[in-house]
């Protein structure tokens, strides 16, 4: 099994993610607030590692009660953009972002 923080690569901050996870009023389920997190993760992994690598990187040395428990988890693979600098051209890499609630 991989290790937690060879799938967890980052947070992904942006104005986006800030939002999501502020529960931002024009971001809602119905009436309640719903939190969503953003982690920049290894594009070999799959949800389940996501999950199991947020649970116990977030949950180490935590009573029982504190811990956290995550519901849900969407994945999205972003392609790397073509980039030139003079003459050549290139790609960035891909990655994948993870979405948890």
């Amino acid at each position: 099994m991989k290790s937690p923080y060879d799938v967890i690569i980052a947070p992904h901050v942006t104005e986006k993610s800030m939002a999501l996870s502020l529960g931002d009023a024009r971001i809602r389920e119905e009436a309640n607030i719903v939190r969503k997190y953003t982690f920049l993760v290894a594009t070999t992994s799959n949800k389940i590692e996501i999950k199991a690598a947020l649970e116990t990187i977030y949950n180490e040395g935590r009573k029982d009660a504190d811990k956290i428990k995550i519901s849900d988890v969407r994945t999205i693979k972003v392609l790397g953009k073509k980039r030139r600098r003079g003459k050549s051209t290139g790609y960035e890499p891909d990655r994948k972002k993870a979405i948890v609630t």
